[in-house]
Protein backbone atom coordinates (compact mmCIF):
# COMPACT_ATOMS: atom_id res chain seq x y z
CA UNK A 1 0.00 0.00 0.00
CA UNK A 2 1.51 3.36 -0.95
CA UNK A 3 1.46 6.52 1.15
CA UNK A 4 -1.33 8.12 -0.92
CA UNK A 5 -3.76 5.27 -0.22
CA UNK A 6 -2.80 5.45 3.45
CA UNK A 7 -3.42 9.18 3.54
CA UNK A 8 -6.88 8.74 1.94
CA UNK A 9 -7.77 6.35 4.77
CA UNK A 10 -7.32 9.13 7.34
CA UNK A 11 -10.22 11.60 7.85
CA UNK A 12 -9.47 14.94 6.26
CA UNK A 13 -9.68 17.11 9.33
CA UNK A 14 -7.92 17.85 12.59
CA UNK A 15 -9.01 15.22 15.03
CA UNK A 16 -8.75 15.16 18.79
CA UNK A 17 -7.80 12.22 20.95
CA UNK A 18 -11.27 11.59 22.46
CA UNK A 19 -13.12 8.61 21.02
CA UNK A 20 -10.35 7.25 18.81
CA UNK A 21 -8.01 4.31 19.41
CA UNK A 22 -4.17 4.26 19.61
CA UNK A 23 -1.94 1.41 18.50
CA UNK A 24 -3.18 -2.08 19.32
CA UNK A 25 -1.03 -4.32 21.49
CA UNK A 26 -1.83 -7.72 20.01
CA UNK A 27 0.18 -10.75 18.90
CA UNK A 28 0.38 -13.09 21.88
CA UNK A 29 -0.35 -10.29 24.37
CA UNK A 30 -3.49 -10.01 26.49
CA UNK A 31 -4.87 -6.53 25.75
CA UNK A 32 -7.47 -4.70 27.74
CA UNK A 33 -7.23 -1.05 26.67
CA UNK A 34 -5.55 1.85 24.78
CA UNK A 35 -6.88 4.60 22.54
CA UNK A 36 -5.50 5.79 19.21
CA UNK A 37 -4.38 9.31 18.73
CA UNK A 38 -5.02 10.94 15.38
CA UNK A 39 -3.04 13.49 13.44
CA UNK A 40 -3.61 16.67 11.54
CA UNK A 41 -5.36 17.38 8.26
CA UNK A 42 -3.87 15.44 5.32
CA UNK A 43 -3.06 16.89 1.94
CA UNK A 44 -3.20 15.02 -1.36
CA UNK A 45 0.50 15.31 -2.12
CA UNK A 46 3.19 12.73 -2.67
CA UNK A 47 5.62 12.35 0.25
CA UNK A 48 9.26 13.30 0.23
CA UNK A 49 11.62 10.59 1.39
CA UNK A 50 13.72 12.36 3.96
CA UNK A 51 14.54 9.60 6.44
CA UNK A 52 16.53 6.62 5.25
CA UNK A 53 17.37 3.52 7.33
CA UNK A 54 20.66 1.71 7.44
CA UNK A 55 21.05 -1.70 5.86
CA UNK A 56 23.21 -3.86 8.09
CA UNK A 57 24.45 -7.35 7.38
CA UNK A 58 22.76 -9.90 9.59
CA UNK A 59 26.06 -11.04 11.00
CA UNK A 60 26.71 -7.61 12.52
CA UNK A 61 23.57 -7.56 14.65
CA UNK A 62 23.84 -9.11 18.06
CA UNK A 63 21.22 -11.81 18.68
CA UNK A 64 18.65 -10.96 21.31
CA UNK A 65 16.55 -13.53 23.13
CA UNK A 66 12.85 -13.38 22.33
CA UNK A 67 11.03 -11.23 24.87
CA UNK A 68 8.99 -12.99 27.51
CA UNK A 69 5.33 -12.57 26.64
CA UNK A 70 3.23 -11.42 29.56
CA UNK A 71 -0.23 -9.91 29.98
CA UNK A 72 -0.27 -6.23 29.06
CA UNK A 73 -2.84 -4.11 30.84
CA UNK A 74 -3.07 -0.36 30.23
CA UNK A 75 -3.51 1.43 33.55
CA UNK A 76 -3.23 5.04 32.38
CA UNK A 77 -3.23 7.08 29.18
CA UNK A 78 -1.90 10.58 28.71
CA UNK A 79 -4.23 13.52 28.17
CA UNK A 80 -3.60 15.29 24.87
CA UNK A 81 -5.16 18.74 24.61
CA UNK A 82 -6.18 19.81 21.13
CA UNK A 83 -5.12 18.37 17.76
CA UNK A 84 -2.01 16.17 17.77
CA UNK A 85 -0.07 17.25 14.69
CA UNK A 86 3.16 16.24 12.98
CA UNK A 87 6.09 17.25 15.17
CA UNK A 88 3.99 17.05 18.35
CA UNK A 89 4.78 14.78 21.27
CA UNK A 90 4.11 14.47 24.98
CA UNK A 91 6.20 12.86 27.72
CA UNK A 92 5.25 12.49 31.38
CA UNK A 93 6.78 9.75 33.51
CA UNK A 94 6.57 11.61 36.80
CA UNK A 95 5.56 9.23 39.57
CA UNK A 96 5.32 6.22 37.23
CA UNK A 97 6.78 3.10 38.88
CA UNK A 98 9.42 0.91 37.27
CA UNK A 99 8.13 -1.78 34.97
CA UNK A 100 8.50 -3.40 31.55
CA UNK A 101 8.52 -1.06 28.56
CA UNK A 102 6.12 -1.66 25.66
CA UNK A 103 6.05 0.59 22.59
CA UNK A 104 3.01 0.60 20.29
CA UNK A 105 2.81 2.11 16.81
CA UNK A 106 -0.34 2.61 14.73
CA UNK A 107 0.61 3.37 11.13
CA UNK A 108 -2.91 4.43 10.17
CA UNK A 109 -3.24 6.87 13.08
CA UNK A 110 0.43 7.87 12.60
CA UNK A 111 1.08 7.73 16.33
CA UNK A 112 3.35 6.02 18.82
CA UNK A 113 2.72 5.34 22.50
CA UNK A 114 5.27 4.31 25.13
CA UNK A 115 4.11 2.39 28.21
CA UNK A 116 6.06 1.60 31.38
CA UNK A 117 4.41 -0.96 33.58
CA UNK A 118 1.10 -0.30 31.82
CA UNK A 119 1.27 3.49 32.26
CA UNK A 120 1.54 5.58 29.11
CA UNK A 121 4.54 7.86 29.61
CA UNK A 122 5.02 9.10 26.06
CA UNK A 123 3.12 9.72 22.84
CA UNK A 124 4.20 11.19 19.51
CA UNK A 125 3.13 11.70 15.92
CA UNK A 126 5.33 9.68 13.57
CA UNK A 127 6.45 9.38 9.96
CA UNK A 128 6.72 5.89 8.52
CA UNK A 129 7.65 3.82 5.49
CA UNK A 130 6.20 4.40 2.04
CA UNK A 131 6.97 3.99 -1.67
CA UNK A 132 9.81 1.50 -2.07
CA UNK A 133 9.73 0.11 1.47
CA UNK A 134 6.73 0.09 3.80
CA UNK A 135 7.05 -0.21 7.56
CA UNK A 136 6.47 -3.80 8.69
CA UNK A 137 3.57 -4.87 10.91
CA UNK A 138 4.13 -7.22 13.84
CA UNK A 139 5.94 -7.52 17.16
CA UNK A 140 9.66 -6.79 17.22
CA UNK A 141 12.24 -6.84 20.04
CA UNK A 142 14.74 -4.00 20.17
CA UNK A 143 17.97 -5.64 19.01
CA UNK A 144 20.43 -2.72 19.03
CA UNK A 145 20.78 0.81 20.44
CA UNK A 146 23.02 3.53 19.01
CA UNK A 147 22.62 7.18 20.02
CA UNK A 148 24.84 8.47 17.18
CA UNK A 149 24.00 6.02 14.41
CA UNK A 150 24.61 6.93 10.76
CA UNK A 151 23.11 4.93 7.88
CA UNK A 152 25.87 2.94 6.19
CA UNK A 153 23.82 2.89 2.98
CA UNK A 154 22.69 6.51 2.66
CA UNK A 155 25.21 8.21 4.96
CA UNK A 156 22.23 9.78 6.77
CA UNK A 157 22.05 10.41 10.54
CA UNK A 158 19.65 8.24 12.55
CA UNK A 159 19.90 9.76 16.06
CA UNK A 160 18.89 7.66 19.06
CA UNK A 161 18.40 4.60 16.88
CA UNK A 162 16.53 1.55 18.24
CA UNK A 163 16.89 -1.30 15.73
CA UNK A 164 13.88 -3.54 15.09
CA UNK A 165 14.91 -5.72 12.12
CA UNK A 166 18.13 -6.99 10.56
CA UNK A 167 17.41 -5.25 7.25
CA UNK A 168 17.56 -1.75 8.71
CA UNK A 169 14.11 -0.92 10.12
CA UNK A 170 14.45 1.12 13.30
CA UNK A 171 12.91 3.81 15.47
CA UNK A 172 14.95 7.02 15.41
CA UNK A 173 14.84 10.80 15.55
CA UNK A 174 13.50 12.42 12.37
CA UNK A 175 12.16 15.62 10.88
CA UNK A 176 8.50 14.79 11.46
CA UNK A 177 6.55 16.90 8.99
CA UNK A 178 3.46 16.27 6.88
CA UNK A 179 4.46 14.79 3.51
CA UNK A 180 7.68 13.21 4.76
CA UNK A 181 8.14 9.45 4.80
CA UNK A 182 10.85 6.87 5.42
CA UNK A 183 12.18 3.72 3.78
CA UNK A 184 10.58 1.56 6.48
CA UNK A 185 11.75 3.17 9.71
CA UNK A 186 9.52 4.76 12.34
CA UNK A 187 10.57 8.41 12.61
CA UNK A 188 9.76 10.42 15.74
CA UNK A 189 10.73 13.95 16.86
CA UNK A 190 14.39 13.86 17.89
CA UNK A 191 13.72 15.21 21.40
CA UNK A 192 11.17 12.43 21.91
CA UNK A 193 13.60 9.87 20.47
CA UNK A 194 16.17 10.88 23.10
CA UNK A 195 13.67 10.38 25.94
CA UNK A 196 12.66 7.00 24.53
CA UNK A 197 16.29 5.95 24.04
CA UNK A 198 16.98 6.60 27.73
CA UNK A 199 14.11 4.30 28.75
CA UNK A 200 14.38 1.48 26.21
CA UNK A 201 16.40 -1.69 26.72
CA UNK A 202 17.44 -4.49 24.40
CA UNK A 203 14.59 -6.98 24.10
CA UNK A 204 11.80 -4.47 24.84
CA UNK A 205 8.77 -5.07 22.64
CA UNK A 206 7.64 -2.80 19.81
CA UNK A 207 4.20 -3.67 18.41
CA UNK A 208 3.34 -2.14 15.02
CA UNK A 209 -0.21 -2.32 13.66
CA UNK A 210 -2.12 -0.63 10.87
CA UNK A 211 -5.36 0.77 12.25
CA UNK A 212 -6.40 -1.73 14.91
CA UNK A 213 -7.88 -0.26 18.08
CA UNK A 214 -8.46 -1.22 21.68
CA UNK A 215 -11.08 -0.60 24.33
CA UNK A 216 -9.90 2.03 26.83
CA UNK A 217 -12.82 1.96 29.22
CA UNK A 218 -10.68 0.62 32.05
CA UNK A 219 -7.80 3.09 31.75
CA UNK A 220 -7.45 6.30 33.74
CA UNK A 221 -6.10 9.52 32.24
CA UNK A 222 -3.57 12.05 33.43
CA UNK A 223 -4.97 15.22 34.96
CA UNK A 224 -5.05 18.24 32.68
Amino acid sequence: MNIISKIKAIKARDVIRAGLGIALVATAIQVTSKPSRPTDKPQAVAPLITVKPAVVAQSTVKPVAAPVESPFVVKRVLTIDGPFRHGDYKWDDKGVPAGPLVITVDLKAQTMSVFRGGYEIGAAVIVYGATDKESPVGTFPISEKDADHVSNLYDAPMPYMLRLTNDGVAIHGSDVQWGNATHGCIGVPTAFAKLLFQQAKLGDRVIITDGKMMDVSGATTTKA
